[in-house]
């Protein structure tokens, strides 16, 4: 039996990305002390990587080391608002954030080609592992990775509906992933909540639903009452200030129902003092890290810590 595995993903974004104004990035700074404890624990994790951060010298030598050093996956994850080539949708995409897959079809592919070849440029490296920002993802989507030599898309977070969510003012919010698989699965190009015989692997995110299905319904009725829409409570693996027992009972569900891995995300900029209201200051940066040490240790006894890509050729291996 193969043992699992522990894939590490970090959106390697701005500090106030989602703030309308000049996005900066002295989160880059907070990076390597993370790097530092996922090698303590012999773990590898994926910095899926947006426009701004790619510009940053401090990123740029710190990435390049962890290549050489084959001590990490670098791969690609794309805001549209803020990624080149410029294309105005909204009037305003500053303030309203819209979904990639909300722009024209060329556009989207004019951006995920400019980011693939800036990123494969200033790192001299394959893109092989990507992730949509905002979670927004569908088939046009994929077809464009594939064609670009992508081998692993990790968008989809199964049972959270982002449909409430909005971008674009005339949009319909972001994609709907409440039906989709929570195990990993080469996708069908026509239809990506299916299993097909593309060679795109979809890993999703490792989510929990943190209620029972009744209690779920029951929640849902009573804010359909109060005129609020959203989906069912889900836990994801990942800190939120204070859930180191949490975070292992979702990884231990996860195993327990069979997936041959457990993945883990954060942002950048979570790593960092005032980065994010669960890390307002250094004290809470370091209960994040006394959380993280509580994670690891835990995971180490478990599962092996693999890249996207790695996982991406244990799965081949598995298919011959």
């Amino acid at each position: 039996m193969t043992t699992p595995a522990f894939i590490i993903t970090i959106d390697t974004e701005g500090d106030n990305l989602f703030q309308n104004h000049h996005i900066t990035t002295k989160n880059a700074r907070f990076l390597p002390r993370f790097q530092r404890l996922c090698e303590k624990y012999c773990f590898k994790p994926v910095y899926l990587t947006n426009y701004e951060m790619t510009i940053d010298d401090a990123f740029i030598d710190f990435a390049r080391d962890l290549i050489a050093r084959d001590s990490a996956e670098i791969g690609m994850h794309l805001h549209a608002w803020n990624s080149p080539p410029s294309y105005d949708l909204t009037g305003n995409d500053g303030r309203y954030k819209p979904y990639l897959i909300e722009y024209p079809q060329a556009i989207m592919q004019e951006k995920i080609l400019f980011m693939t070849k800036h990123l494969e440029d200033t790192f001299q490296k394959k893109m092989l592992s990507h992730r949509a920002g905002r979670w927004a993802f569908n088939e046009c989507y994929a077809h464009m990775l594939l064609a670009l030599g992508y081998q692993v898309d990790c968008s989809v977070t199964p049972r959270v509906d982002w449909r409430h969510s909005p971008g674009s003012p005339t949009g319909s919010g972001g994609s709907n992933y409440r039906h989709f698989p929570d195990h990993a699965y080469f996708i069908d190009l026509n239809n990506i909540v299916r299993p097909g015989n593309s060679k795109l692997l979809e890993v999703p995110m490792t989510t929990r639903d943190k209620h029972s299905p009744w209690m779920n319904a029951i929640s849902q009725s009573y804010d359909r009452l109060r005129g609020k829409k959203r989906g069912p409570s889900v836990q994801w693996l990942r800190p939120t200030g204070d859930n180191a027992i949490k975070m292992c009972q979702i990884a231990e569900k996860s195993l327990a129902s069979g997936s041959d891995y457990i993945e883990f995300m954060l942002h950048s900029f979570e790593l960092m003092p005032g980065g994010s209201p669960v890390a307002k200051n250094t004290a809470d940066i370091e209960k994040l890290y006394r959380d993280l040490e509580h994670l690891f240790d835990w995971v180490q006894q478990r599962a092996i810590g693999i890249t996207l890509a790695q996982y991406y050729q244990q799965r081949l291996h598995q298919l011959m």
